[in-house]
Formats: C-alpha cells, structure tokens, sequence
C-alpha cells in the first residue's frame, strides 16, 4: 500500500511540526484530572438514559415489542454496534421488563428463546457451525438469513483470518477478550444474516466483562450472509472485506476500552479498512462529512445520526502516513484499561502520543493545512474534497492588504485562501502574515501553505510569541500560485462527564475563541 507521501514533503512536515516553542493544550490541570478520575460516576448510565439507550438499540435493530423494521439504505453510518456498546453499559441501570428486552438485544443470534425481541435466527431454525484458524463461523441452512454456499462460507473464514493477521499479527493490536465457551468454545465467533435488508453491513456486541476490569469485555460480530450486489451495490466481496476490517476493529477495541468515545472508535474503525482492503475505497463516501468538507466542525465531534465520526478517519490516516501506521495503536494504547495502561479518553490519548512529534496543536494544523490541498498531502488526495476556505482575497498593486477575525472551536480550524493577482508578476513580491491568537493554554496555532507553480509546496509552522505571530513567504504571481493561512484551535479542556457529545462526555471550554489574521503584499 502506498501511505506515505513524497520524501520531500514528508521532510518539510518533519520540520514545521518539531519546534519545541508548539505548546500542548491538553488537559493536564488539577482540575481535569479530576474529571478525568471520576470517569466511572461519569459513564454510569441513569435509568432514563439506560431506557433511551435500549428504545434506540431496538429501533436500529428494527425490534422491540411494538416496533417495526425501520429500513435504511448502506451509505447510513453503521450506528448498530455503538447502540449496542452504549445498552451494554446501560445495563445495571435497567430492571423487570425492561432488562429482559435489553439481555434479548444483545443475545447472539443462537440463542434463539433467549433472544424474544432481538436478532436472533428463527426459533426451529438448525444452526452450523465451521470453525477454521482463530474463528468460529455460524449459519442456518434455509431461510432468508442462509448464505449462498460452501463456497461463501469457506471465503468468510478466509477473510476474517486475513483481518486476524492483519490488525493483530502485523499491526500488533491485541486479540479480543476471550468468551468462555460461548459459542462453543473461546474462538471469536462470527454470525451470518441477512442484514442487507435492514441497510446495515455488520456490527459486533461487547458480551462479558473482564472479571475485575470494569472496561474490557468479550464479544462477537455478526456480518451479512451474503453482501448481494442488489442490496450493497457493490461488489460482494468487496463489501465483505472492508466490513471485516471494520466490525472485528471494534471487537478488539472492547478488550482496550469498550466505554471510549464514540468518535474515535468510529474514526478508527473507518481508518483501519485502508490497512486491509486499501483498493475498496468505501470509506470515501463518508468524507463529505467530515473535516475535509467542514473543518470549523470540532474533530471529536459525535452525532448518533450522522457520518462526521466516519468522515474523520482522514486524521488517523495523516498520523499514519506520517509518523507510521503504528502511531494509531500507540494511542489505543495510551486510551486503554488493561493493567499497566493509562486510560486516558480519546483525545488526551492522542494528545499524549503526539508529545514526540512536536504537540498536538502543530500536528493538528499540519493536517488542517493539508486537508486544504488533499492532492498535494495524501497518497489518494486527488479523490477527496478539499476543505473549503473561509476568506478567499485576491491581493494586487491597488489593493495589497485584507484582514479578517473568525472565532474557531475546539479541535477545529478555519483558513483564508490568498491568491497574487496579475499586477504582482515581479520577483520581488511577499507577503506578510500576521496573527493574533488566543491565550498559548488554550492551544492556537496557524499553518502556512504555500503552492508554487513550478517547485514542491513550502508548508510552515508560525512561531507564535505570546498572543502573536509572523511570517513572511515570497507572492510573485510568476511563482506562487496561492497562500493558504489555516487557523486551529487545538484545545482538549473539557468540563467532563456531563452527557455531552465529545471527548470524556465533555463541554469543550474553549470554543468560539477570536483569531484575527492581516496579510500585505509588499515589494521587498
């Protein structure tokens, strides 16, 4: 697979994000850390949540004692497996009748009595079970859940060995928590049904807690019998190996922190179908959603009906192209509870493993910078939308100065795009950039990108001094074709555990911080 970038424009990344004066915004305070502690009061469902948790399981499920099947087509995000993680917390919330539908939506689908509202194979259904390297896979023989052949089935197995030598063996993630012996024995099961027609591709379930470990848990996975081209509209196997990728991601994440964000799960997940089936290119159809097309909306953003969480896997996808592909599994690791683990949330977690590279505010503005020309960052950029700028000015002899204040959210970015007009063909043309950011703990920091007509893109990090910064590139029309400023607010202070819908559950603290930005062409 091809994932990293030129040598050349590897090399200038290298440079502009590696000053030590980039300061972390993180959430490093007395005070956040306390938050942070008082994670498990924090996630602990309230019983009118852990009602609403269930009502939405069963309605994506298109289950429940009065509920019809809602149909969806396969662009939706596939929400099943967070309603799932999210009931399966909620569960000691919830008592009586209320507790047996939820145990039924997360019943495996053999466990047909067991399983009265939820997905379960018809009750007379037979089940079969084949097993081969490290799964077990299960299907009924008739009915509209039945797969198509021995041949589909033995083609299942392989693929989800290749996952397996993939995400584990290659990429060094743990394996999933062992179940026991459900299902037959402790190899990770995988169930077959006819999915397609409800508009999901696949989902995994947390099943059991880790005994003595309040956030790590076993599951199982259920993928669609047959990925028909009529209902995916795309090639089965295709749809098979990018849902494959995905769906056992998730499953691997239960055993590091099943209770974790639900953007950077998702985010992650999305990512990791480029490490296995690189070609498919599914997850494209969600970037339209994320910051490539929406930059000022905050990263870690999550909306239980949206795609922005799937649209982000780019930001996954630039660390690794970056600094290497093992980067994601240094903050999974940095996130998760195992004995020995920091447990820090999602953005924190990375947050923390982007301490070597310079911080996460230059790194964040590197890849908002990129995101601007995906053409000139990714290996596949030419395929993506651009971010789109929020200024756009054409400087000339007459007319050399413009200026702007745009307030920005936390982990989100906007930029003025600068283009030399005709009357600035000499050599000796600049530009001058000036900045005024918000205070250094709240994480600002502004990237510069400069195309040129006939030589590689110049990308730079402004020093910021104090609430200040300054810069100065060449602007000869002959020469340059745009200036691209990107202004990020790259804080991670949260007020956390407050049911809101980013990183820890938080209220980001600093949204809507005022940048101002002034540019001037002048003849040097």
């Amino acid at each position: 697979m091809r994932r990293t970038l030129a040598a050349a424009v590897a090399a200038g990344l290298a440079l502009s994000i590696a000053p030590a004066s980039v300061l972390h915004a993180s959430s490093s305070s007395a005070e956040d850390r306390a938050a942070t502690s008082g994670r498990e009061a924090g996630q602990a469902a309230r019983p009118e949540a852990a009602l609403a948790a269930l009502t939405r399981a069963e309605q994506l499920l298109g289950t429940g004692p009065s509920l019809t099947a809602r149909r969806r087509t396969p662009l939706d995000p596939d929400e099943v497996t967070l309603a799932l993680r999210d009931l399966f917390v909620a569960l000691p919330a919830l008592e009586g009748e209320e507790r047996k539908r939820a145990n039924g939506v997360l019943a495996r689908p053999t466990d047909n009595a067991d399983d009265p509202y939820g997905d379960g194979y018809p009750a007379k259904a037979k089940t079969r079970r084949q097993c081969e390297g490290h799964f077990c896979l299960h299907w009924v023989r008739e009915g509209k859940d039945a797969p198509p052949g021995a041949g589909w089935r033995k083609k299942t197995l392989q693929t989800m060995n290749q996952v397996w030598k993939r995400e584990v063996d290659q990429l060094g993630y743990r394996p999933p928590l062992k179940d026991g012996r459900r299902g037959g024995d402790s190899t990770f099961d995988v169930y077959l049904k006819d999915l397609g027609s409800r508009g999901f591709y696949g989902y995994c379930a947390p099943e059991r807690r880790k005994p003595g470990s309040k956030w790590r848990a076993s599951g199982y996975c259920v993928l669609d019998n047959d990925f028909s081209r009529e209902q995916y509209h795309a090639r089965p196997i295709e749809a098979l190996r990018v849902t494959a990728a995905h769906e056992f991601f998730h499953a691997i994440q239960f055993g590091y922190d099943y209770g974790e964000d639900p953007w950077f799960m998702e985010a992650t997940a999305t990512w990791i179908e480029e490490r296995f089936a690189d070609g498919v290119n599914d997850n494209r159809q969600y970037l339209p959603f994320g910051q490539l097309a929406d930059p000022a909306t905050p990263l870690d953003t999550h909306r239980e009906s949206g795609f922005n969480q799937y649209g982000n896997w780019p930001f996954f996808e630039f660390l690794s192209s970056h600094f290497g592909p093992k980067i994601v599994r240094t903050i999974w690791n940095k996130a998760a509870t195992f004995p020995g683990a920091p447990d820090h949330y999602s953005v924190d977690a990375v947050a923390a493993a982007l301490g070597r590279y310079g911080g996460l505010p230059g790194v964040l503005a590197a890849y908002s910078g990129a995101n601007t020309a995906p053409a000139l960052s990714y290996a596949e950029g030419r395929h993506w939308p651009k971010a789109p700028p929020a200024r756009r000015w054409t400087l000339g002899s007459g007319n050399a100065r413009r200026a702007a204040r745009v307030t920005i959210d936390h982990l989100a970015a906007r930029s003025a795009l600068v283009l030399p007009g005709e009357t600035l063909g000499g050599r000796r043309w600049r530009l001058r950039i000036d900045v005024d950011v918000p205070v250094a703990r709240t994480g600002p920091a502004v990237y510069v990108l400069v195309q040129r007509r006939n030589a590689a893109p110049i990308r730079r990090l402004v020093r910021l001094e104090g609430r200040q910064g300054r810069t100065t590139v060449g602007f000869s029309a002959r020469e340059v074709r745009s200036v691209t400023v990107t202004l990020v607010n790259a804080s991670t202070r949260y007020r956390c555990w407050v049911k809101a819908r980013f990183s820890c559950q938080g209220e980001p603290r600093d949204d809507g911080r005022p940048f101002r930005l002034r540019v001037r062409a002048f003849k040097r």
